[in-house]
């Protein structure tokens, strides 16, 4: 028995009943997006649980060993990197911001894919901040697809690049957290990181939308206090 609540049958299913109108050909390219989507998960939740045996003072060759590959390359796939304090759900959110590029056939992934990712996961702060200020989720993402470059000819495989703006953004996604005093970085972060980036795809529609940095970061802290308190 699978593990997992979830089996090919659902993943069938849902394909089938998302595209009903699409063509076998169609269908294949979508599925092969959903795999890759899939694969940026089972990455992330390794990553999790390595995280996890880091702390408890597991070396890289006892990580490794579980993994089933070398020292070196456990090192190399699961070593921290600029999301390790990221929160599941703003992990989450990027392997949208990925999933969002793909499936508009770009080669690279700009701020406006992470805005998009924020708004594909309504269980996190930077959602209810938005849809709170625009009144509608359709409205953010109208925003968003005006924002978007044409779709490209052909979806990449494999690893998706980011911008310059968007490692800018992240950057100053840690930044804000630790602003606010927090050690974690959540999907408020990524929010008021994308804000920062002057000019930025985002940061444009987030000032359409009637946001300003100052103005955000006051809305979010007010927003984790209240969270904190219930």
């Amino acid at each position: 028995m699978s593990p997992l609540d979830i089996s090919l049958a659902d993943l069938i299913a849902r394909l089938d009943e998302e595209l009903p109108e699409a063509g076998e050909l169609a269908r294949v390219s979508e599925a092969r997006l959903r795999a890759q989507t899939l694969s940026d998960l089972g990455d992330q939740l390794i990553d999790h649980y390595v995280s996890k045996a880091k702390q408890t003072g597991a070396s890289w060759t006892e990580i490794g060993d579980a993994i089933g590959v070398s020292k070196q390359a456990a090192q190399q796939r699961h070593a921290p990197g600029p999301f390790e304090r990221y929160t599941n759900l703003n992990r989450h959110s990027i392997v949208l911001a990925q999933e969002a590029a793909r499936t508009h056939k770009h080669d690279s992934i700009g701020t406006e894919h992470l805005l998009l990712g924020l708004l594909g996961e309504p269980r996190g702060l930077a959602y209810e901040v938005l849809i709170a200020k625009a009144g509608s989720e359709q409205r953010v993402r109208d925003a968003i697809e005006e924002a978007l470059p044409p779709a490209g000819e052909k979806a990449l495989r494999g690893h998706i690049p980011f911008r310059p703006e968007t490692k800018d953004s992240i950057g100053q996604a840690r930044r804000a957290a630790a602003d606010l005093g927090h050690d974690w970085v959540g999907t408020e972060h990524t929010l008021l990181g994308l804000i920062r980036v002057e000019g930025s795809p985002a940061a444009r529609i987030l000032n359409d939308l009637g946001f300003t940095p100052d103005d955000l970061q006051e809305t979010i802290s007010t927003e984790i206090t209240k969270r904190r308190a219930a």
